[in-house]
């Protein structure tokens, strides 16, 4: 069946709840998921199971993808969880183009799935009104069905007693109690949550929730909800020989990729050869292509400016031709300058005549984008959508930008030498024909000793 774990609001403890539910499962064969285009979460939660975490983002991909992608992905798996965006019915503004009004939010992933929803109530500052919130989220759409509610946040046993009596009248089945923890907390910053990748002592942490889970749920109710249902599913992915090798960024700098795009990369026959631009003085050897993920380039900026050679022979290698992909914090890399949140400018790999500033200003949100001439991944007139989430700003635009943005209306990205270059991140899963323009350029590429 597998279960969606949904918050009445942002905020409402959505992560926490789930990392403790997979902390407690770990040693079980478990498939999380996350909804929307977020990377960091995901990462905590590749960390416990020791599997992809897979994102189910309509917008990014399509309605049919994030049912295919779900079903695909529990087939080897004997509990699935969902972990949602925002509160429960928060999805995108309504357009031409998405006409629900909910569209992309947890309830319509729930909806998708047909699956249960397990939702959390934070209840500081609340006695009997809880019983009026959960009211309101359990008959506003009657196509969901709530199996049972998590109070979090509970301050003491009389605290609990309210609760549970005010909620006692709605007969919902309520599956966990967290009081608070303060000591439970994941450290975040401009972002959001710190990646996984910079943060020591991470067993113990989660063996901390894996305790708090075990104390807190009721096991014998939950576990029934979070088997997984078999259904059919398509064809298993082939994978091709190996012939063309794709140098990827992998280190605390880089880490943002959706692990559907680099699957995508390797069915083509591509061979992903991970390296760091923090400490590999030069790229890996007879590569053809290169693809630099997003992340956090401006916390590591005096490391990655210091690393020169890297920065020589990336600069060297996109200049000579090599067919190159990079977002968001990979365009923030090939800029000349990038300038921290202190105001310390740092050299970067140059390849952009354009600098980078850190702003207090977030760009976020989903972005509609027409491809305004051909790039490695892309033809001229070719529309996607994207999503951007950066606390920077380019100096100077490209001459010839490399997208025309429809909301807002700007131009945006660069296209020179054989690179794609933009604050926008894809999610290729809908798009086959992207990996596969991007293998095929990599495949024709005459390496010259890079």
């Amino acid at each position: 069946m597998s279960i969606v774990i949904a918050g009445e609001r942002s905020g409402a403890g959505k992560t926490t709840v789930t990392l403790a539910l997979l902390s407690f499962l770990s040693q079980q064969r478990v498939q999380s998921f996350k909804v929307g285009p977020d990377y960091i979460d995901p990462m905590f939660h590749t960390a416990i199971v020791g599997r992809p975490c897979r994102n189910l983002d309509p917008v990014l991909t399509s309605e049919d993808y994030v049912r295919q992608c779900f079903h695909r992905h529990c087939q080897d798996a004997d509990y699935g969880i969902v972990e949602g965006v925002m509160g429960l019915f928060d999805g995108i503004a309504r357009t031409a183009s998405f006409p629900a009004k909910d569209f992309a939010s947890t309830a319509h992933i729930a909806r998708l799935l047909d699956l249960p929803i397990l939702l959390i109530l934070d209840c500081r500052r609340l006695s009997h009104s809880v019983a009026a919130i959960a009211h309101g989220y359990s008959t506003l759409d009657p196509r969901l069905k709530i199996a049972g509610l998590i109070l979090n946040r509970v301050g003491s046993e009389r605290h609990r007693e309210l609760l549970t009596e005010a909620l006692e009248p709605l007969r919902i089945p309520i599956l966990g109690i967290l009081h608070r923890h303060d000591e439970i907390t994941i450290p975040d910053r401009h972002l959001g949550l710190v990646p996984t990748e910079e943060l020591p002592k991470l067993e113990h942490f989660f063996a901390k929730l894996a305790s708090l889970a075990q104390k807190s749920f009721d096991w014998d109710r939950l576990l029934p909800l979070l088997k997984v249902e078999k259904v059919r599913s398509p064809k298993p992915p082939t994978y091709r020989e190996k012939t063309v090798r794709i140098a990827i960024a992998r280190d605390r700098a880089f880490n943002f990729y959706y692990p559907d795009n680099l699957d995508l990369l390797e069915q083509l026959g591509a061979e992903l050869i991970p390296w760091s631009p923090l400490s590999d003085s030069q790229l890996p050897p007879n590569i053809q292509g290169l693809y630099f993920g997003g992340g956090f380039p401006e916390v590591f900026a005096q490391p990655l400016s210091e690393n020169q050679t890297a920065r020589n022979a990336v600069r060297t290698a996109i200049q000579g031709g090599i067919p190159t992909y990079a977002e968001c914090g990979g365009l923030m890399y090939l800029c000349e300058n990038l300038i921290d949140f202190d105001g310390q400018s740092r050299p970067m790999a140059g390849v952009l005549h354009t600098t980078t500033r850190m702003s207090p200003t977030l760009t976020l949100g989903y972005r509609q984008a027409t491809a305004l001439q051909n790039s490695p991944i892309l033809n001229c007139g070719e529309t996607l959508w994207g999503h951007e989430f950066h606390r920077s700003q380019l100096s100077t635009n490209a001459p010839h930008p490399l997208y025309q943005i429809q909301n807002p209306p700007i131009a945006e990205g660069w296209q020179i030498h054989q690179l794609h270059a933009s604050y926008i991140h894809l999610h290729w899963g809908a798009r086959p024909s992207v990996p596969q323009r991007f293998s095929q350029f990599c495949s024709t590429y005459q390496n010259l000793g890079v």
